[in-house]
């Protein structure tokens, strides 16, 4: 592909597909395509989907049924290739291609290395689909982000180090479309984060569906722990901050609640699923409060919420945060769950299926004077741009 051609891609869902959208347009980069803001102009359109409620893989044939419009309209002029891709095309595979016929790739998120290689076959038979689970490395296999690239991006920055979950839950179809848990070694993850500080990244979110599970191999040829991951990083030139997200009660040990009363840079943030009181595990988030409490200052403050049916809010702790719902137009406006301020439609997390616990410690920020709490795991929300320096105030 010696002509430069359009690549516009759309992102549905968790921050992993942020995360894995970026990973595509840097792989695609270094065969001819520039990315676009506009669909419109784009010669490849790829979604990223979501299949974690069934709203959100019906978005996904609604945004279908826009773009082959916009594939239809371009026809005399030049081709435009469709792809399908992330957590419905893993688990939907060819009937995405039977219920939406102008889609012409479709491939799940343990393919997208491969991106290059579907494309040609797409472009060649006309269609290509490919939902297998990799045996190999996928990131060993990714280009890097450019230096431009990455600044254009901002100066937060999420990094995948685990993939997939081995717990099961009845709800969660995250095991059948991410696969078992999956750790990157250590070396490729600091050499990620070192890469983006490079560039003017100053924060990292250490991203998984079950990322405290982590147990990636380190240098010293065994296994490290997340708190350990976060440690490593703590010290790489130009990070100032780090967060991770999402965890799982079952695996939050000592380890990692002492992580956040001795990393100064690990922020005072912490999301967290909670399982059925009727299936938590042994170690789980009804030990956790206690657990926690012997570790962290007295000056650490909870803020639980329960949205899941048959779970009233009178059997959790009082609400000392208000969640920050997160809508359609990634707005990080406050709304309620009547709609949202930016687009006048529905919160897409409004409603969840779990328990959050939100562990806030009080914190300042050092640009602006004012006194907030990390209530949400968002990393692009305004007073988190502006202030490089956040500190707690213990």
């Amino acid at each position: 592909m010696s002509q430069s051609r359009k690549l516009y891609v759309k992102s549905f869902g968790c921050q992993m597909n942020v995360y894995d959208s970026r990973r595509m347009a840097d792989t695609l980069a270094s065969h001819g395509y520039v990315e676009t803001a506009a669909a419109e102009d784009a010669d490849l359109i790829i979604l990223n989907t979501c299949h974690i409620r069934e709203k959100a893989a019906e978005k996904v044939y609604s945004e279908l049924g826009r773009v082959r419009r916009l594939k239809q309209a371009a026809a005399a002029n030049r081709r435009v290739l469709i792809a399908v891709a992330g957590c419905v095309a893993q688990a939907e595979g060819e009937e995405i291609i039977r219920r939406a016929p102008a889609v012409d790739l479709v491939f799940g998120p343990q393919s997208y290395h491969r991106l290059p290689m579907l494309l040609a076959r797409a472009e060649r038979d006309g269609r290509a689909v490919d939902t297998d689970f990799a045996t190999e490395d996928k990131f060993a296999h990714l280009a890097p982000p450019s230096a431009a690239a990455i600044r254009a991006r901002g100066a937060c920055a999420f990094v995948t180090v685990q993939e997939g979950c081995d717990k099961f839950c009845t709800f969660c179809v995250v095991p059948y479309t991410r696969g078992a848990e999956l750790s990157r070694p250590v070396q490729s993850i600091i050499a990620e984060i070192e890469l983006l500080a490079k560039a003017g990244v100053r924060e990292v979110t250490l991203i998984g569906q079950n990322v405290n599970a982590y147990h990636g191999m380190g240098p010293d040829g065994r296994p490290w722990s997340l708190a350990r991951l976060l440690e490593r990083a703590g010290v790489v030139p130009g990070i100032e901050r780090l967060r991770y997200t999402t965890s799982h009660p079952h695996d939050m040990d000592d380890e990692l609640i002492a992580a956040h009363r001795d990393l100064p840079k690990l922020m005072p943030q912490l999301h967290l699923m909670r399982a059925r009181p009727s299936r938590s595990p042994p170690t789980s988030s009804s030990d956790f409060p206690a657990r926690a409490k012997t570790i962290l200052p007295q000056r650490s403050a909870w803020s639980p919420r329960s949205d899941f049916p048959g779970h009233s809010r009178s059997n959790t702790r009082r609400v000392q945060v208000r969640p920050a719902l997160r809508c359609q137009s990634r707005s990080t406006k406050r709304s309620n769950q009547n709609g949202c301020n930016a687009c006048k439609g529905r919160s897409t997390n409004a409603k969840l299926l779990s328990i959050v616990v939100v562990w806030a410690v009080p914190s300042t920020c050092c640009s602006s004077g004012r006194v907030a709490t990390a209530g949400s795991w968002l990393a692009d929300r305004p007073i988190f741009n502006r202030c490089k320096r956040q500190r707690p105030l213990l």
